[in-house]
């Protein structure tokens, strides 16, 4: 544990850094193309429509948010503010802000270098890196670690809190949990692209709608506090609050990591979904993909937050252990922290309503993490469907969600972090070399806009090279006729 702790530290400890510094740099390089095209966003999610190639846009954003919305949003906001203090939130805040632009950057890039295999989309980090920068062997190496991270390493975080959150709520054993995920997924799993789909499609906006309302029902509640905890918030982040000045290193920090981990933008793993969806230009699905952040972080680990902090269920702790405030005595960062404050408002439904929210959450999660690594694979084996490694795929997986499930927090967690880490540094380094293509998009899709026309997609005309299911005369985008 020691070791993974040290690795987990080495690898994130910089990270922080390049995330926020390249959300900076893609936020000047589209002029805050994150804020300016908001009423954008909001539209091309209904106006999107699906093939028998492709997915709606609404349908990849549910898909996106699927795997953006999860464990991070309740359990990671709660650790986030133990190890960071409030001032941890208004880093998160900002993350978001700046990731943007680099979730535009990066699913703007899925779209231009999908490819169409067995009359399905496909693309994601590992297609773009291929295409976009001629490497090869860099499309194999995120294509490998996307399928080590979303197949092993990640899905026992998402299992392991749906168990502990079950086995507080309700007592009952993380085996029995295990067993009846395993049960479920592969139930999913093991069905169509229609059924993986289906799910996100039907569950995120209802889980979503109704913990942000569960949350508002606590915040009115308790009115009168929410003007002195934002101002907490504000202080606490500029390291000017007498309780948590002293800590606005590891508020930034500890902001900034939980907020990558809950909406990963950078991380690139909401390519795989973008690349999915039918469009007419590139532009449209970066525009709703940057959209799907605010809704994972500024709305839902915000609702998260600040439910936390009005109502005093939390505690706040230095690296070293030296408590600095302790608000519930003898209570663990996690889901322990918003069971509390919903209970404080409805007794008796904390707990019950967080294992659910907890439950919904990390369940289409880890649906979206079988689509990912199901791409990831289908890229390894050149678009050649393997029945033998996709079934070895799936019961990899059913078995890691199992073991998350009667193993330790601390270990899934580390482990996760660790996968995590590893997929960021090699797509947001390669980001730095192939944003061009997609501020390219970007400009091409602003000059169509002031034209009043609704913008089509020609790499050719933009000089943009390998983007070669634009250039195809199948192309239902290229051929409206069609």
């Amino acid at each position: 544990m020691n070791f993974l702790t040290s690795l987990t530290d080495w690898l994130w400890s910089p990270l922080v850094v390049l995330a926020l510094g390249l959300g900076l740099v893609f936020t000047i390089l589209t002029r805050g193309v994150q804020i300016r095209r908001i009423p954008d966003m909001i539209r091309h999610i209904w106006k999107g429509e699906r093939s028998e190639a492709g997915i709606s846009s609404f349908q990849a954003l549910t898909l996106t948010l699927s795997s953006r919305v999860g464990v991070g949003n309740i359990a990671g906001v709660a650790t986030a503010i133990a190890a960071g203090g409030p001032g941890a939130l208004f880093w998160m805040a900002v993350m978001a802000l700046l990731g943007g632009a680099t979730a535009f950057i990066e699913s703007t890039l899925a779209q231009i270098y999908k490819i169409k295999s067995e009359g399905t989309f496909w693309g994601g980090i590992p297609y773009y890196l291929e295409k976009g920068l001629r490497r090869k062997w860099l499309g194999v190496v995120a294509a490998s670690a996307a399928l080590a991270l979303y197949a092993v390493l990640a899905p026992g975080v998402q299992s392991n809190a749906i168990a502990a959150s079950f086995d507080q709520a309700m007592g009952i054993k993380p085996w029995l949990t295990g067993v009846v995920l395993v049960g479920l997924l592969g139930f999913v799993i093991f069905g169509q692209r229609g059924r993986v789909v289906g799910v996100a499609d039907v569950l995120v906006p209802f889980m979503a709608i109704g913990y942000i309302i569960a949350a508002l029902i606590v915040l009115a509640a308790n009115l009168t506090e929410v003007p002195a905890v934002f101002l907490l918030v504000v202080k606490s982040a500029a390291g000017v609050d007498s309780v948590f000045g002293g800590i606005v290193g590891a508020a930034i920090a500890w902001g900034v990591r939980r907020a990558l981990f809950s909406n990963v933008a950078g991380v690139g793993e909401g390519t795989y979904g973008a690349a999915a969806a039918q469009v007419s230009h590139p532009a449209k699905q970066g525009l709703v993909q940057a959209f799907s952040i605010y809704i994972d972080t500024l709305f839902v680990c915000t609702a998260t937050g600040f439910m936390i902090l009005v109502t005093g269920n939390y505690n706040v702790h230095t690296e070293s252990g030296e408590h600095i405030i302790t608000h519930i005595k003898g209570v663990e960062a996690g889901p322990a922290y918003t069971q509390g404050a919903i209970d404080s408002v409805i007794p008796g439904i904390g707990p019950h309503f967080v294992a659910t929210a907890i439950g919904l959450f990390a369940f289409t999660t880890l649906v979206a993490f079988y689509y990912i690594a199901n791409t990831s694979l289908t890229y390894l084996t050149r678009g050649v469907r393997n029945e033998s490694l996709l079934h070895a795929l799936r019961v990899a997986m059913l078995a890691m969600v199992f073991y998350g499930a009667v193993e330790s927090a601390d270990i899934m967690w580390a482990i996760g972090d660790v996968g995590y880490a590893t997929l960021a540094w090699i797509n947001m380094i390669c980001l730095v070399f192939l944003a061009k293509p997609a501020l390219i998009a970007l400009r091409d899709y602003e000059n169509q806009r002031k034209l009043g026309v609704d913008p089509v997609f020609d790499p050719v005309k933009l000089g943009i090279d390998n983007a070669d299911y634009w250039v195809s005369e199948s192309s239902p985008e290229r051929n409206p006729s069609m």
